[in-house]
């Protein structure tokens, strides 16, 4: 990840609905689901378990840009704009063109929560074969 680039976003839709902002409820269902899916007891879900589905469903958090000092607002130089000067594109910041796009972050996005409700069905089907109950 170099320094002009973005981190992951949150999800966008879960299980085909649309997802608004993630509430604690879906923080601690999604880490429960983690748990059974790695074969544990939901009901003891981990702090890592917690976090990666926090990070699952909110992206990675950015952290909040330096305060300014005077070193940073201070101008380095001047630049002469003349009249017949129409400037050069610049690569904006957050931009890579290797990223993906919005187009490919949601089928990106869906093929990874469709594999994870594959692996929590086949979680599902051992522990009903198993005669225990969920």
């Amino acid at each position: 990840m170099n320094e002009y680039s973005q981190p992951p976003a949150g999800k966008i839709t879960v299980h085909g609905n649309g997802f608004g902002a993630p509430t604690p409820e879906n923080i601690e269902k999604r880490a429960r689901e983690i748990a059974l899916i790695d074969e544990r007891n939901p009901d003891e879900f981990t702090d890592e378990d917690w976090n990666q589905a926090r990070r699952e469903l909110l992206g990675e958090t950015t952290p909040p840009p330096p305060e300014e000092d005077e070193n940073a607002a201070r101008m380095e130089e001047e630049w002469e704009v003349t009249p017949d000067d129409h400037g050069h594109r610049v690569p904006r910041p957050g931009v890579d063109e290797n990223e993906e796009t919005v187009g490919e972050h949601l089928v990106t996005d869906g093929v990874e929560e469709a594999s994870r409700d594959q692996m929590l069905e086949a979680r599902q089907e051992e522990i009903e074969k198993e005669g225990d109950i969920i």
